[in-house]
């Protein structure tokens, strides 16, 4: 009887571009256009600058087997080349959101990689970014998920991470690199051996928070890599990985929860994870998005300038009551990512959503600083029951005292979430806005409207040299 492993190996290699729902391959086009331009946005941050020299300090790898660092021209090995790239999407975290978590940073670069150094065409990395999304998506819904409800409160597990994201990271780069069936069954027990530890706890609640944040895309790709590569060269791993919930990957990444009846059931035949895909309009963790939705229409409708608030009062996601989202301590500018007061009070000063928020000069303004210390904030009493009912809620209650008047607004689900309310969904339009944006200052106009030809149409091109030397500034 084959294993999970086997089935997701089948499933891997059996799947060409041409079985993928019309609406699969868009969700993947989009996800890569908004994770490049993550990438580009992240150049000038401090996780980005240390992810790319990290990769330069890497070497420029065997012949054939290098790969571009987006942005920058730079070829070094592939395997550097992912880190710098996964470090990079994910330095402002401005990436898309999909359960487990961020998934994107972790199998895109790999997808990129693997198509750089077999040279496929542009049906293959759409092919590779739906499999490892779907893939990662299916094995984070066996796993604990951070926005757990257990006996209708919320209960986050005591270990998490985005560490499975490896399996996935794997499969893309196995998949654009042509892996037989047999191989990519052993890239992916390799991959479960090698999978980094889930360290999202322990960086929650140690104050200062590491700029590592909730693990290192760059080592989750290289990790997937390697796996790929071993299985390549003939080394074999353990497929029953993911079906031993005793000795396996459950217990090797310290999850309390294995469901792996959701893992394989339909799979090729269903595509679940475009109903959960997120993007984001801030870079800041998505927990604040609801919150900063209704904060922001308040002052702009009201012109309500920052130095008229005498008071911010929030009521947002009652898991998130934990040092990380609490501290008012801002001593590098990725803490500002996840501070609630901070962002609170940045989104205040009407600054648009962008790059220019993980700024020193912004994140340090005194201003906001000052704003900092009147915000105030609660568990929404809501959360768990509107959670229960629909998993793209996020309810928040925004209160602004100003002018000796209460402005008050709610919101049920943030800008960027599929939801039952359609005008949530980030259109693309408002991606290709965004990826504008990001681009500023790295890229020419002209070079921006290219790759954005060439990205829309990716399913048309016969590989990533041009858009990969357009993406440096070049052409």
């Amino acid at each position: 009887m084959e294993t999970i492993v086997e089935k997701l190996a089948a499933f891997t290699h059996a799947t060409n571009f041409a079985q993928i729902p019309s609406a699969v391959v868009e969700e993947s086009k989009r996800l890569i256009i908004d994770s490049i331009g993550c990438a580009l946005a992240g150049l000038s941050h401090p996780k980005g600058v240390i992810g790319v020299d990290f990769a330069k300090l890497q070497g420029p790898g065997a012949p054939g087997e290098q790969a571009t660092i987006i942005g920058t021209g730079e070829r070094v090995s592939a395997m550097a080349a992912a880190f710098a790239n996964g470090e990079l999407i994910n330095a402002l975290d401005y990436d898309a959101v999909l359960p487990p978590g961020h998934v994107s940073p972790y199998v895109i670069p790999c997808a990129m990689a693997g198509m750089e150094t077999s040279g496929a065409a542009g049906e293959s990395l759409i092919s590779a970014v739906a499999i490892s999304h779907e893939m990662t998506n299916r094995i984070g819904k066996a796993l604990d998920y951070l926005r757990d409800v257990k006996n209708g409160k919320a209960t986050p597990p005591p270990v998490f991470g985005f560490s499975s994201s490896v399996f996935g990271a794997a499969a893309a780069f196995g998949k654009v690199r042509g892996l037989t069936k047999e191989q990519l069954a052993h890239a992916l027990g390799i991959a479960g051996s090698m999978s980094p530890v889930n360290s999202q706890w322990a960086w929650s609640m140690h104050m200062p928070t590491a700029t590592v944040k909730y693990g290192l895309a760059g080592a989750v790709t290289q990790a997937g890599m390697s796996a790929a590569y071993l299985a390549e060269l003939g080394h074999t791993g353990d497929i029953q990985m993911l079906d031993d919930g005793e000795y396996g990957y459950r217990r090797l990444i310290g999850s309390s929860r294995w469901m792996p009846e959701r893992i394989t059931p339909d799979l090729g035949q269903h595509w679940y994870f475009p109903a959960e895909q997120s993007y984001k309009p801030y870079p800041h963790c998505r927990i604040l998005h609801s919150p900063l939705d209704v904060l922001i229409n308040i002052v702009e409708t009201n012109d309500i300038k920052p130095s008229e608030i005498e008071q911010i009062k929030a009521w947002v996601e009652s898991w998130v009551m934990e040092p990380l989202w609490v501290t008012h301590d801002i001593t590098h500018v990725t803490q500002a990512q996840f501070s609630m007061a901070h962002g609170l009070a940045l989104g205040a000063h009407r600054i648009p959503p962008g790059k220019r928020w993980q700024s020193p000069e912004v994140v340090f303004d005194p201003s906001v600083l000052e704003l900092m210390k009147k915000v105030e904030y609660e568990q929404h009493a809501d959360y768990e029951a509107q959670l229960a009912r629909n998993p793209a809620s996020r309810p928040a209650r925004i209160e602004v005292r100003a002018r000796g008047q209460t402005f008050v607004g709610e919101s049920l689900y943030p800008k960027g979430s599929p939801s039952p309310d359609p005008s949530t969904r980030m259109t693309n339009e408002e991606l290709t806005t965004k990826f504008v944006n990001n681009a500023e200052g790295v890229l020419s106009a002209k070079n921006t409207d290219v790759v954005l030809d060439l990205l829309w149409g990716l399913e048309k091109i016969g590989n990533l040299n041009e858009i990969m030397s357009l993406l440096s500034g070049r052409g």
